[in-house]
């Protein structure tokens, strides 16, 4: 299984659509055997979504996410842990056992009131 988390600075990045890079884990047995930090591909928004899947990617935690991005992850196959903030690394364990939970739940807050995330 692969897990991916938004990622800059070390930090889960707050806006799925815009994040550069992305913090790839692969997991056997429920266990993180190896991480990598890669690019985005080029990709934003929705390509985002079937960058991951070419990847194999099967889990992403995030920070904002709006419900068409949870979505659009969903009919890829990929199960989304929104609203995360911090070192990713403290998260990635809990997915791999099944501790933390996905969630369907937008939580697109870094637009201010400015923007409606769909």
């Amino acid at each position: 299984m692969k897990i991916a988390a938004t990622y800059q600075n070390g930090q889960i990045f707050q806006h799925f659509g815009h994040t550069e890079q992305f913090k790839i884990y692969e997991i056997e047995d429920g266990r993180i055997v190896s991480s990598e930090v890669v690019g985005n591909g080029g990709n934003g928004h929705e390509a985002l979504t079937v960058y991951l899947r070419n990847m194999g990617v099967t889990r992403l935690m995030c920070g904002g996410i709006g419900g068409g991005a949870i979505s659009a992850l969903s009919k890829m196959g990929i199960e989304v842990y929104p609203g995360l903030s911090g070192n990713p690394d403290d998260f990635a364990g809990k997915v791999a056992s099944g501790e933390l939970k996905p969630s369907m739940t937008a939580n697109c807050d870094h637009h201010g009131g400015n923007h409606t995330c769909h």
